[in-house]
């Protein structure tokens, strides 16, 4: 049987790696941020009370959380500058790389993100939770 140590432990490393790379998202557009923060909070709120309670409060991450749980949804801010920076990015990377296939692939994967990001709800200033 597996000890609630072990699950704790493995919880707080699955949620610190989430986190991680929910921060690495930041940066790199093809890499979604919300879903990993949830996935973060949902570890941290299974395994430790205080690293869940840190990362809700935080002054960055804290408002993504927020606004993705309660709402569903994110600043139209965030909307426009993730697909501004997705496709510089992306256009850089077409522009760099030699094979056909991959360009095909990257097309498909800005594609597919921008017309998630369009989808979800777009919040008002007023309703959103704005740490900043």
């Amino acid at each position: 049987m597996i000890s609630k140590q072990i699950i704790k432990y493995s919880l707080i490393l699955g949620g610190t790696i989430s986190l991680g790379l929910g921060m690495i998202g930041i940066f790199i557009p093809v890499l979604p941020t919300t879903p990993f923060l949830l996935l973060a909070a949902f570890c941290y709120l299974r395994s430790s009370k205080k690293l869940y309670t840190w990362l809700v409060n935080h002054r960055i991450f804290g408002t993504y959380i927020y606004n993705y749980m309660t709402y569903k949804a994110v600043k139209k801010r965030v909307k426009i500058v993730a697909i501004i920076f997705l496709w510089v990015s992306l256009g850089f990377s077409i522009i760099v790389v030699d094979n056909s296939h991959l360009r095909i692939l990257l097309c498909i994967i800005g594609i597919s993100v921008s017309i998630h990001l369009l989808r979800l709800k777009t919040l008002v200033q007023e309703t959103s939770k704005d740490k900043l």
